[in-house]
This record gives C-alpha cells, structure tokens and sequence, in this order.
C-alpha cells in the first residue's frame, strides 16, 4: 500500500500487476474501500496493472469535512493517475464509483480507455433519502446504520447463504468515517449527469443487478441508453454484484475490457476521371428523321416552273367548253326534233330485191 499527496490531500492506493500492461483503475461503493475488490484482483492482474484506492471520506485515505461533489471524487480520481504518472486507464466502478466513472467519461474521455459501470445510474433521488442517512451517521455513528445499509446491499438469500462475505462488508461500512460517510452521501444526493453523459463517446459496459434496491435494473439501462453503442448487462444479484455474482462478474468485465476493437478498413477513394468535353446537345431523332425525309423528297422532286398566265388562263377556257355546252345551243336543241339516222346501203339493197320479186 501506499499513501499518494493528491493536492492537499493523502490517499491510500494499492498498484498490482506489470506494468507494461495497460491500467486499470478500480473505484468502489460507498461505505467501502479498496477491499471491496479483493476477489478482481487475482483475475484482473493476468490482463492489466490494477490501480485501486480509497476514496475520499474513506478507508485510509484522508476524510476531510464536506460536503463532497461527484466533481471532487473525480478530480481525485485523475489526481491518483497523475501521481503514478499514468496518462490512459481503462475504469471499473462500482455505485458511488461507477458515478465517477461516468463523471471521467464526461469530463476527461481522453484519459479513459474503456468503462464498466456496475451498478450505477445517472441520479439519485430523492434527496429525503439522503438527508436522512447523512443525520443518522452524524448523529449515531456507522455502527448503528451497518446493519441497516448492508440489508440493501444484499437480499436475505445471500445473507443466509453467504454471511461471511456480508460481515466483512459491514465491517467496511462500520469503519468508515462518519463525517466522511455523510460528505459523499451529499455529493450523491446534489448528482445530477443525465444530461452530460449524453455526451461519452467510449465504450461502455452498463452491469445491473436483478435484485438491486439501490440502483435498480431500470436506472442502469437508462444510462446504457444514453450512451451511445454502450453495452447492457443484468446479474442475478443486489447491489454489490461483483461480489454476490462474483463469477459472472468477472468473466463480463475482463471479456468487455480485453476484446480488440474492430478497426474500419480505409476506404479506397476512386481515381478521379478527366471531365469530358462538353458537346452540343444532339435534335431528338424523330425531328432529324423529318427533316432527312423532307430533304430526300426535295431532291427527288424538282418543283416545275409556272405556266405564263396567258397559257393557263385558255386551257382553262378549253376545259370549260368541253364540259359545259352553251345557253343558245341548249335552246335549239330543244326546238327542233331529232333526226332519225340513215339507213345504210346494204339495207336499201335488200328493200329493192324484195318488191321486185312481188312484181313477178
């Protein structure tokens, strides 16, 4: 363990694994402190250089008066980085410290890599809630609210089944300062990042537990829906899910923070072609057809010159007569009988032989 000078202030932080593999920064729940990690750690080392610490108000990190803001527990939070003088961590949080989380992801992206969230939301209404619990600590000390705050952080099952795990985890909350129990109570209570983490651009795995009374199911999907392509995840268990699911919790974070990314191939710009060169805009066929007939028949038929005026006019005159007999010619046709036509002579020849034979 070691005790780092983070502006006015010490912090207790444990740094485990080699470290030329990437960091990975752990922030635990309220009431807690670094220990709330012991059963990660053996997994999480095989892949990263696990950076945990205390938070402020708690463990043995200094706990100086509130009120806290999530704006202070992030600061601190960059400020452990920059006393290991690491530039990049990936960040695994758990209720109060996935709410940090997503203030670094907000506010410091590019000090991130990637982010689980466990546990977590946006807000925390109401604010009665947390005035109440911030009375109780001042006035009673943490030994009279363990009791009551690890039966929310674990369902009777679990309780029954597992109370080992439940005492070291009261045993964490009783230890905790109260003053600074009840400062970070205050920074979770005045929280509000429904808005900013609309903003996150990293990739981002939201874990929710089914059984969960203080961070329910439906908070943490609202915050996977806020950030875009986050990733959505539901164990079967309370609060504290990385130690009730502590299997299925470790193969989902170490699975999300260890995948390659899919790197897009470039895309190949076509060559760009010479522009060609503008040409007039051709007739439509069916009017150049027209006008190609129109000229074949022009050269086929040469036009005749016109008839003098003379000439036409007695053809015309001509024509009239022949068609059309005149006024005088009509009336003496009219007047006088027609004539019957003359016999031909064969047939006077053949009158006379018949009298002359009577005769005899």
């Amino acid at each position: 363990m070691t005790r780092l000078r983070v502006g006015d202030d010490f912090f207790n932080v444990v740094v485990e694994g080699q470290e030329n593999k990437p960091a990975l920064l752990l922030s635990h729940s309220l009431g807690a402190n670094l220990h709330m990690w012991d059963a990660q750690v053996p997994v999480l080392t095989h892949h990263f250089r696990v950076i945990r610490y205390d938070s402020r108000g708690h463990g043995r990190s200094d706990a100086p008066r509130g009120p806290y803001s999530i704006w202070r527990l992030g600061r601190d939070a960059l400020g452990v980085l920059d006393a290991l003088g690491i530039e990049k961590a990936h960040v695994l949080g758990l209720s109060m410290g996935g709410f940090v989380g997503l203030w670094l992801l907000a506010n410091a992206r590019d000090r991130i890599g990637r982010a689980v969230l466990a546990n977590t939301a946006a807000s925390m209404p109401p604010p009665d809630t947390w005035n109440t619990r911030i009375r109780m600590a001042r006035e009673n000390g943490m030994a009279a609210i363990a009791p009551m705050v690890a039966n929310l952080l674990f369902p009777k099952t679990f309780q029954d089944s597992s109370p080992a795990k439940v005492d070291r985890v009261r045993a964490m909350l009783a230890a905790t300062p109260a003053h600074g129990y009840a400062a970070c109570c205050a920074a979770i209570r005045d929280m509000d990042q429904r808005e900013t983490i609309r903003s996150i651009t990293n990739p981002v795995l939201v874990i929710a537990g089914r059984q969960d009374q203080s961070t329910p199911p439906d908070r943490g999907r609202l915050v996977a829906d806020s950030i875009p392509g986050a990733q959505f995840l539901v164990l079967d268990a309370g609060h504290l899910s990385n130690i009730e699911a502590e299997d299925a919790f470790n193969c989902a974070a170490v699975e999300f923070l260890t995948t390659p990314e899919k790197v897009a191939k470039p895309v190949k710009k076509p060559p760009v072609a010479a522009k060609p060169v503008e040409k007039p805009a051709a007739e439509p066929k069916a009017k150049s057809s027209a006008k190609k007939a129109t000229k074949k028949k022009a050269a086929k038929k040469p036009r005749k010159p016109k008839a003098p005026a003379r000439k036409t006019a007695k053809k015309s005159a001509k024509k009239a007569a022949r068609k059309k007999p005149t006024k005088s010619a009509s009336r003496t046709s009219a007047r006088k009988p027609a004539r019957k036509p003359a016999h031909k002579p064969a047939a006077k020849a053949k009158a006379r032989s018949r009298a002359a034979a009577k005769k005899r």
